[in-house]
């Protein structure tokens, strides 16, 4: 009888690769003159996973999402990673923008994710295994196939692909 293979669909964040990234975007920030005199400023909130930007304007805002995204993909992580929650005006004028750090599968993408999986009419078997989806099936081609599908979906989570047995 032929093994049954699998692999699991996480959205793992490296944590101190993010920190690096946000020590590069903040080395940039210093060196560039269009920033200076104002502030400019990212703050990582690691418990609550939250990440901060406070600029004096909209448009520099933009410009240190875009110092911090160019980053990140230098990194390996992608830029879906940060989930804009609000934007609020703070002290002196400035602007503050709070990013969740998207680091898990929700309920509703890992449903997207087996749908997915199923409208491809392969013999495979997802399931929802928490914060986690498994594929496994006879085929190892078949499984490459639904890694391939998968990664083409646009999801906002940053997807891992993981514990291929």
């Amino acid at each position: 009888m032929a093994k049954d293979h699998y692999f699991d669909i996480t959205a793992k964040l490296d944590m101190m690769e993010l920190k690096n990234a946000i020590t590069m975007a903040e080395k940039e920030v210093t060196t560039r003159f269009d920033f200076k005199g104002i502030v400019a400023e990212i703050d990582l909130n690691e418990k609550a996973k939250t990440l901060s930007l406070s600029s004096s304007s909209d448009q520099k805002i933009e410009a240190l999402k875009d110092i911090l995204i160019s980053k990140l993909i230098k990194r390996g992580i992608a830029g879906k990673s940060l989930e804009e929650v609000k934007t609020e005006g703070i002290s002196g004028g400035n602007v503050k923008v709070i990013y969740r750090i998207v680091d898990s599968i929700d309920k509703e993408e890992a449903k997207k994710i087996v749908k997915a999986i199923k409208d491809l009419k392969l013999k495979v078997t997802p399931s929802i295994q928490g914060d986690e989806v498994r594929v496994s099936g006879k085929k190892l081609d078949e499984l490459q196939v639904v890694m391939k599908e998968i990664k083409a979906l646009d999801l906002k989570a940053p997807l891992v692909f993981g514990n291929f047995n």
